[in-house]
């Protein structure tokens, strides 16, 4: 179970970290010069880390008998920039 809950640790990290990017430098290029180029490079690597920490975020949250609303926030958090950030600080680093 630990090494799952390091790649989840990974999986949130990455997709926060693509969230900003496609919020904070994709977007405003794209609306600001008219350059789509780095939404479509960074949406699809988002999408992906977004599905993968959906589907982890469950699983664990399956096997550690998480809360409901520990698993909504959980869940929630991935829509929420810098959200990833806060979950690995508040439930992550003490389920290891």
């Amino acid at each position: 179970m630990t090494k799952l809950i390091n790649v989840f640790r990974i999986i949130a990290f990455l997709e926060g970290v693509s969230y900003i990017l496609l919020l904070g430098i994709a977007t405003p290029i794209k609306y600001l010069s008219g350059d789509a180029q780095y939404v479509k490079m960074l949406g699809m690597p988002h999408g992906i880390l977004f599905i993968a920490y959906v589907i982890l975020a469950l699983f664990i949250a399956r096997k550690l008998q998480w809360k409901n609303s520990t698993t909504g926030i959980v869940l929630l958090a991935s829509i929420i920039p810098f959200g990833t950030f806060y979950i690995e600080k508040k439930y992550l680093k003490t389920t290891v």
